[in-house]
């Protein structure tokens, strides 16, 4: 199993409206592409900034593939996001899973 993490920053006051637009894009998407295994979404507010920590659990960098395209190091962006994120990160990280609570 793979795990794909990426993070973004967005204002405190449009943390909720922010999550409700992953919901409808991102999370949704995930869902919908074989091989995608579960997402976790984590939340935290310092100084007025909302950070957002996102990981996917995906079968196989192929699974990654058919959703992030050929390059699968390279963040996946909807329309909507530059209006939210304080900037957009180029870039994922993916981790193997070798150890999960049961």
């Amino acid at each position: 199993m793979i795990a794909r993490r990426w993070t973004g920053r967005v204002p405190a006051e449009r943390s909720d409206e922010y999550l409700a637009y992953l919901n409808a894009t991102g999370l949704k998407d995930y869902a919908a592409t074989p091989g995608h295994l579960g997402t976790t979404v984590l939340r935290r507010t310092v100084d007025g900034i909302t950070e957002f920590e996102l990981t996917t659990f995906w079968e196989s960098t192929d699974a990654i593939r058919a959703f992030a395209g050929d390059d699968i190091s390279i963040a996946r962006y909807y329309p909507e996001d530059e209006e939210f994120l304080l900037e957009l990160n180029e870039h994922v990280e993916h981790w193997e899973v070798v150890a999960s609570p049961a």
